[in-house]
């Protein structure tokens, strides 16, 4: 079956065109680069991964509860909407909002390595052009492997949300090298980290987990190449310039804010545009769940250098400015340690299991040798006998 005919409503258009702006830029200077950012480099080349090995496919998803999370995260959860469903309209419920986030990973992922792509041509040093390099080959895999998961165990996909989606066209159509960036490693990337991140801690399932455990065990290395990136170079600029990068930032946090309300999945169960708003703008789980979700971001923009006056008010107003000190290196390191856990008991949940099948073979071996050796000897006794 096509993508197309999965999708609840069909993109107006199949293809979207970008103009592309800015320079490509070639680097013939091939000594060493920044010992720091070629270290990331190496890592990235180390930690390559193939979704198709790496990832349990034969795990079974439930369509009607694909994340096992508790119904109270469900905007509808507690209002007369609930009250009104029948068990089969709730689990129709849960899937489209699975549906719906993990479409917006998707097309995120794909924004992602279009970005990364432009940071190869766009970026005027090599060492950056090797990581995003890198990070390109990452961010196609990511696709590839939630698109899977849409296609195979949930059969649904929701169309690109429209501020995702303008916030990927901002920031493509930017001739600045350092916008994709800005918007992709900072803006996008944070946020898309956050939210993998309360899903991948909450899921009961197996299958999600260790897609999200593993895309964000790449994508923690994605951040702090944008970090150092950004750090470096914006120390650079002036004033004025560091202004315009502020305020791209504000428009793009709050963008990125309004994007998760899931407005389109209340529309689809017959809900109004106005009311699904309302819903979503007074549920208690959202209101923390976008909170938390510039725990990556708030951060990085004051690492970067981002932290003008007009900015830290912007982050007051959204009630988040207390997570400028947040520690991110230790967010960063624990992505992996999930990762890298994830593995080792699934190793070794395997290793016993070959173990055990080996014994079991050696046992059955055994015992049907031991029956083999007896009847022969008794064989030979009646012979002998005769």
């Amino acid at each position: 079956m096509s993508t197309h005919d999965l999708y609840t409503t069909p993109p107006s258009e199949p293809l979207w065109q970008v103009p592309a702006t800015g320079a490509a830029r070639f680097s013939w200077d091939y000594d060493d680069g920044r010992e720091r950012l070629l270290a990331l480099y190496q890592k990235g080349k180390d930690k390559q991964w193939d979704g198709n090995k790496r990832i349990d496919w034969s795990l079974e998803v439930d369509p009607t509860d694909p994340l096992g999370t508790p119904d109270e995260a469900l905007t509808l959860y507690g209002t007369p909407h609930w009250a009104k469903m029948t068990e089969k309209d709730r689990g129709e419920l849960r899937k489209h909002y699975t549906s719906w986030q993990f479409s917006q990973f998707l097309h995120g992922e794909q924004g992602a390595m279009v970005c990364a792509a432009r940071i190869v041509e766009s970026v005027p040093d090599l060492d950056a052009k090797f990581y995003s390099a890198t990070q390109t080959m990452d961010e196609a895999r990511h696709a590839e492997i939630y698109g899977r998961f849409l296609h195979e165990k949930i059969g649904m996909l929701y169309p690109v949300n429209d501020n995702l989606q303008g916030l990927l066209g901002d920031t493509l159509r930017d001739s600045r090298w350092d916008m994709p960036y800005l918007g992709m490693q900072v803006l996008i990337e944070g946020l898309a980290l956050a939210a993998f991140g309360m899903i991948r801690d909450t899921t009961t399932k197996p299958l999600p987990k260790q897609i999200l455990a593993y895309v964000m065990q790449d994508e923690a290395r994605h951040v702090a190449f944008g970090r150092m990136a950004l750090r470096d170079y914006y120390k650079q600029l002036s004033d004025a310039e560091l202004r315009e990068r502020e305020e791209f930032v504000i428009e793009g946090c709050y963008l990125m804010r309004d994007r998760l309300s899931g407005v389109e999945v209340l529309e689809n169960f017959g809900i109004g545009k106005q009311e699904a708003k309302d819903l979503s703008e007074h549920s208690e789980f959202l209101q923390l769940f976008r909170k938390l979700l510039f725990s990556r971001i708030v951060p990085c923009v004051k690492d970067i250098g981002l932290w003008g006056p007009r900015l830290q008010k912007a982050y007051v107003d959204m009630g988040v400015l207390e997570l400028g000190d947040s520690n991110l290196d230790l967010l960063m390191s624990q992505d992996e340690e999930i990762a890298e856990e994830l593995d080792r008991e699934r190793f070794a949940a395997e290793e016993e299991a070959r173990v055990a099948e080996v014994a079991e073979a050696i046992e059955e071996g055994t015992a049907e040798g031991l029956r083999e050796g007896l009847a022969e000897g008794l064989a030979e006794g009646r012979e002998a006998a005769a």
